[in-house]
């Protein structure tokens, strides 16, 4: 289409709400009756509403969106996040057994549900047989509703090591094997490479403590994946195995189940971040939703106390925490979809402003994002979401999600009029 005949970009102007981010970290007084405006898909101003309104109705033609006292925020991010997850169980076994095509519904519903839950933005960290690919190709080019997608590809593991048995993982041994699994993942499309370094929950023949890697192996995956300006990374559950990883270079952990005071030290100090996936130690209904085998229940739920002293100590160390459910971001679970729940249990320890940085601008960050997206600020990409409750005095706001933009198009409002007004 030639410029002479490109539709004019959409112009709304968001007013009646109250405006914060995570800056309120660094000392940002959340904007009360603010108007934000969205031209595009990007914010054009935001400030006092009176000074918006002028500013964009002298620019365009626009609709105006009353947002009824909303708190409005940036969409959250989940950076564990797996929609073609499998775990051993009933529940499981029927995703294993979809076809491609079915595995690419599935995944495509997830996705639609995660948005509207708020979710704006994922991290994939081990998706089976390259879906995620083709469903972050879909959403860009708008034939599927979902968040911005960041994926690492397929997982690598060890011959036999964690999650094996699924085509969510590519199977290397040796320095030059670890090297081809990461080159094969940049070739098809990987934003950051997973590693998996020692065992975990969902192995049967495994333990947690179980090493899987010998460092030179990750010393390749790391040195392989920087020098393609990737970041790395990895399940990890004991403090040995972490620690190793962390002296080599590792950009972040998953779970962390067994840190110690000495460990999580040396994370902060070498800026390697931690996802703690707190759900995932205390969440015996979800397991028993799907069948999940009593083994490795009695392991998961065993291992909680542990993994909550691990994340205690990695916050006393200063380690930059991140928000990752590793349960499908928009399960419903325990009143709510998994990734508030998550960042529920991240804000009892670390307050509501913190959790609100973790997961928002913290994720931005680690993904290198932060020029398009994390605050209400402008010329970032309009990924706005609103709520009735304030998410200052407590993240349980973020159950009442009722209106989410992702790019400046409102995927969700559940005014009764519908849509924007």
């Amino acid at each position: 289409m030639s410029a002479a005949y490109a539709p004019e970009p959409s112009s709304l102007l968001l007013g009646n709400c109250t405006v914060l981010d995570a800056r309120v970290v660094e000392g940002m007084t959340p904007i009360a009756d603010a108007g934000v405006w969205v031209h595009g898909d990007r914010i054009a101003a935001v400030g006092p509403y009176a000074d918006v309104a002028a500013q964009a109705r002298a620019a365009s033609p626009l609709t105006e969106v009353d947002l009824d006292g909303a708190h409005l925020t940036p969409g959250l991010v989940n950076m564990h996040t797996h929609f073609s997850l499998s775990l051993p169980g009933s529940g499981g076994d029927n995703v294993k057994g979809m076809g491609p095509h079915d595995l690419a519904y599935y995944m495509a519903d997830g996705a639609r549900r995660t948005l509207h839950c708020g979710v704006t933005t994922v991290r994939c960290v081990a998706e089976k047989d390259h879906a995620d690919f083709a469903l972050r190709r879909a959403i860009a080019a708008g034939r599927t509703p979902g968040p911005r997608i960041y994926t690492a590809g397929r997982a690598l593991v060890c011959t036999g090591g964690h999650g094996h048995e699924s085509s969510d993982t590519i199977e290397c041994d040796g320095p030059v094997g670890f090297r081809r699994g990461v080159r094969s993942q940049i070739k098809a499309g990987a934003d950051l490479i997973k590693v998996m370094i020692s065992g975990g929950i969902a192995g049967e023949h495994e333990g947690i403590h179980t090493p899987q890697l010998f460092a030179d192996e990750l010393a390749a995956v790391l040195e392989t994946a920087h020098a393609w300006g990737r970041k790395v990374t990895a399940h990890a559950g004991p403090a040995e195995v972490i620690g190793t990883a962390v002296e080599l270079g590792l950009d972040c952990v998953e779970h962390g189940y067994r840190l110690t005071p000495q460990v999580a030290a040396r994370m902060a100090e070498r800026g390697t971040a931690l996802v703690p996936t707190l759900l995932v130690t205390r969440c015996k209904e979800f397991f028993d939703e799907l069948g999940v085998p009593e083994w490795m229940q009695c392991r998961s739920l065993g291992a909680g106390p542990r993994h909550l002293e691990s994340f205690a100590m990695a916050i006393a160390a200063g380690v930059e925490v991140l928000l990752g459910s590793d349960m499908p971001p928009f399960w419903h679970f325990e009143g709510t979809n998994a990734s508030v729940r998550e960042l529920e249990y991240m804000a009892e320890r670390i307050g509501p402003a913190r959790a609100i940085h973790a997961g928002t601008l913290g994720p931005i960050r680690w993904l290198g994002a932060e020029s398009d997206l994390g605050t209400v600020q402008v010329g970032k990409l309009a990924d706005l979401i609103a709520m009735d409750d304030d998410p200052l005095a407590d993240t349980s706001a973020f159950r009442k999600v009722r209106w989410v933009m992702k790019g400046g198009h409102v995927a969700r409002d559940d005014r009764a009029a519908g849509g924007a007004r």
